[in-house]
């Protein structure tokens, strides 16, 4: 072109300078993606539409996870009916589990679909296959009919619906992201006390066939509606949605990522499909099981807008591994004794209030920490290799419940409560580590920022002028981050860094 500037001959090559950078080590070269200003449509707004999207997460959440809580309500029937011959309450157990399992398994598959088709086909699978799973179990009369439907296919539906939606709140967000975060969470919360009550009553008075015909019509318009409003910012933020990055399983502190997520669905998942099982086990109705459901998640939505604020505010990881802490404490003090309270119901309403608010830390949190861990460019991929992860505890977590339960008269539940209490402990240590780790990383990057500020100008003028255009800062970008992880993990620091305050 006439008006391009003359090329000077003395001016660096990029092959010159690709031959430079060859010696160099990670900590050597200037960082450019922090030196240069990004362009403004790359910068989240922290708002705007993105709190259209919070709501719509939030619907989508209530009508998914928040109805899947309500299986408690149907564990409890199906355990004292013997509405399909021949299944043993270990199989019903099964289903539960079986359709979170199922979710998080159809993970991978859900990435590549948002990759080759998109976000908003993906959000149209997922609404198909949960309102087809509600019309196929109205129908069941055996019992392969009701685990194909209410654990295969309402699973597989939740589990595209989630993985299309997760990803997207903290790509609008940037110092508001754990609220946003929490506050969509919290829809679960909600989906969970409106579907407990509303379940136990329609099964009383209309049975079971048109329960799951009416939860299968409303989810549809809900579902469907926010997912046509829901909008995604992947070109924006460079999003990588590769379903398996088996790279991420070299870093120990994503290894620690999925103890936590290990031992917190442990836990969980016992947690919301025991508690109205075993308030028939101490003599309480099953309406008094029911509430006692619907209040565990109203404890969940209202703890969850809590959890997201102190994290924005305390830190990230700091929260989420004192919350999931305090959640074993809860178990222990508040959940075991209530069956020798002289008022049982009195206690367990409290343990629902207190305990459910702090029971849902990892989902209210893991979008915020998994940016802190892997980054949010390869958020999407590492949330989709924890979903596949976190298959085996969720799917046998409430079998091994039933498993451990004792044959005496008394204390019936004592070994799930706690087994329960000590997986939220040791979830809690795995990331604790991972919070060490993370010190350690900012003190590291922190003394990296400031040997760049006293390399000299001329130095980072040549920097700018080859790699401006955006050739092979991908390769540079990983071999620097890996390079300040792995400054992380000095052993000799790791228990100070634990210790330390800081907010992270």
């Amino acid at each position: 072109m006439a008006d391009d500037p003359p090329i000077d001959p003395a001016a660096p090559r990029a092959t010159d300078f690709a031959e430079w950078r060859k010696d160099k080590q990670p900590s050597e070269v200037v960082d450019v993606e922090n030196t240069i200003s990004p362009k403004a449509d790359d910068i989240p707004p922290n708002g705007g539409y993105g709190w259209v999207c919070v709501a719509c997460c939030f619907f989508i959440n209530g009508h998914t996870w928040g109805l899947n809580s309500s299986y408690a309500v149907f564990l409890s029937y199906y355990l004292s009916h013997n509405y399909f011959p021949g299944t043993s309450d270990l199989t019903y157990a099964f289903i539960g589990g079986l359709s979170i399992s199922q979710a998080l398994l159809i993970a991978p598959l859900g990435t590549w679909v948002i990759h080759v088709f998109g976000t908003r086909f993906c959000l149209h699978l997922g609404v198909f296959f949960e309102t087809l799973s509600f019309v196929g179990a109205s129908f069941a009369t055996k019992q392969w009919h009701i685990i194909l439907a209410q654990g295969l296919c309402f699973g597989w539906g939740m589990g595209f619906l989630f993985v299309a939606s997760v990803g997207i709140i903290p790509q609008w967000f940037t110092t508001r992201r754990s609220f946003a975060n929490a506050m969509t969470a919290s829809g679960s919360g909600l989906g969970g006390l409106m579907y407990s009550l509303a379940t136990q009553s329609m099964i009383d008075s209309l049975g079971l066939p048109w329960t799951f015909r009416i939860l299968g019509i409303v989810t549809f318009a809900v579902n469907l509606t926010a997912a046509n409003l829901l909008r995604d910012r992947n070109v924006q933020v460079g999003s990588r949605h590769k379903a398996f990055d088996i790279a991420l399983l070299k870093r120990p502190e994503f290894l620690l990522l999925q103890g936590w997520s290990w031992f917190s669905m442990l836990g969980y998942v016992i947690l919301i499909f025991s508690l109205p099982a075993y308030a028939r086990s101490i003599g309480l109705t099953a309406k008094q099981g029911s509430i006692l459901g619907a209040i565990l998640n109203l404890g969940q939505m209202l703890g969850r807008p809590f959890i997201g604020l102190a994290s924005d505010r305390w830190g990230r990881l700091n929260l989420a591994t004192l919350f999931t802490f305090l959640c074993g404490v809860c178990c222990f003090t508040f959940w075991i004794p209530a069956e020798a309270a002289s008022s049982p119901m009195g206690l367990l309403l409290f343990f629902a209030v207190v305990g459910g608010s702090l029971a849902g830390t990892f989902w209210c949190t893991i979008g915020a920490v998994g940016v802190e861990v892997v980054g949010l460019k390869d958020l999407p991929s590492g949330l989709s290799l924890t979903w596949v992860l976190m298959v085996p505890p969720t799917t046998f977590a409430e079998p091994i419940a039933l498993l451990l339960r004792r044959k005496g008269a008394e204390w019936i539940y004592l070994p799930p409560q706690v087994f329960t209490a000590c997986m939220y402990v040791g979830g809690a240590l795995c990331i604790w580590v991972v919070r060490g780790w993370k010190v350690g990383e900012l003190e590291e990057l922190e003394r990296r920022q400031e040997m760049q500020r006293s390399q000299e100008q001329s130095v980072l003028r040549t920097e700018k002028h080859v790699t401006g255009i955006g050739q092979d800062q991908d390769p540079l970008e990983r071999a620097r981050s890996q390079s300040i992880s792995a400054a992380g993990w000095n052993s000799r620091d790791l228990l100070r860094r634990m210790v330390a305050w800081k907010i992270v």
